[in-house]
């Protein structure tokens, strides 16, 4: 059973949904980055989901690009990122961990090595944000190759066929897209017909589904696990408090710790 099979069924058993914070590896710093990220899972994160820095993002809004921008500014390249991942899985081996990334930082080092190397370092699931279904092939057999969980992208817009592939191709966890557009924790609007995807996503007998975008507040990871989510991922919200406090790391820390146990208890 995979960490992300094991932790949904450990949830299930609770009564609970999971909080899933997205954060990008080495921002600020390498090493500021691997104390935001224990914090992180100390103080109730059930899973990461996290990007390597990369200079065009592309579903990510101002937030999150200026994430990326920290840590490529500090020097931190894919290879840090990988480091960083074996020290927080070395002190959290049973922490499921996704990887959030475009295809280009695939490409880079190529599909075989790349996925070898995320097994090398214990992540779980990779979601390749711009590989479309028709292109999925070549991502799934890499990932499978090296037991990692290929997660694919549910958008607002989709159609049943669409729907379907999602489902029948993602394991680990299903990405639930609130609406269309990019990462923003200001743009908290989200699609009407989202009940609608989660039926027919389970209908198909998708993985648990994680709701992400403008996941800001906590009544909203609520209305998330009402619509028949099994979770919900925040992104913007959780790198905000980061940005809001790169003069200040210990207060860093702290706002990141009270907001994550306020999203966690909503889940309850």
């Amino acid at each position: 059973m995979s960490r992300f099979d094991a932790k949904f069924a450990e949830l299930k058993t609770k009564n609970e949904g999971a909080f899933v914070p997205f954060v990008t590896l080495c921002d600020p710093t390498f090493d500021h980055s691997f104390e935001i990220i224990s914090t992180l899972i100390d103080h109730g994160a059930d899973a990461l989901e996290l990007g390597f820095p990369f200079s065009d993002p592309l579903l990510d809004g101002p937030v999150i690009q200026a994430a990326n921008n920290r840590a490529l500014n500090a020097g931190h390249s894919t290879e840090d990122s990988f480091k960083l991942l074996k020290k927080v899985r070395s002190k959290y081996p049973e922490i499921p961990i996704s990887l959030l990334l475009c295809a280009n930082l695939i490409f880079a080092k190529g599909l075989d090595r790349f996925y070898q190397h995320c097994a090398d370092v214990g992540v779980d699931a990779v979601l390749v944000a711009d590989i479309p279904l028709l292109a999925k092939n070549e991502y799934i057999q890499a990932a499978k190759k090296y037991g990692i969980q290929p997660v694919f992208i549910c958008p607002p817009n989709a159609d049943e066929k669409t729907v379907q592939g999602v489902a029948e191709n993602s394991e680990g966890y299903t990405y639930l897209v609130s609406r269309a557009g990019v990462t923003s924790a200001e743009n908290q609007a989200h699609a009407t017909n989202l009940d609608r995807l989660v039926e027919q996503l389970k209908h198909y007998n998708a993985p648990p589904i994680l709701q992400g975008f403008g996941i800001a507040q906590p009544n909203q990871v609520k209305e998330a696990l009402q619509l028949g989510a099994a979770g919900a991922i925040s992104g913007s919200a959780t790198v905000k408090i980061i940005e809001s406090n790169l003069g200040n790391h210990t207060k860093c820390l702290v706002e990141l710790a009270e907001f994550v146990q306020l999203m966690k208890a909503a889940t309850k």
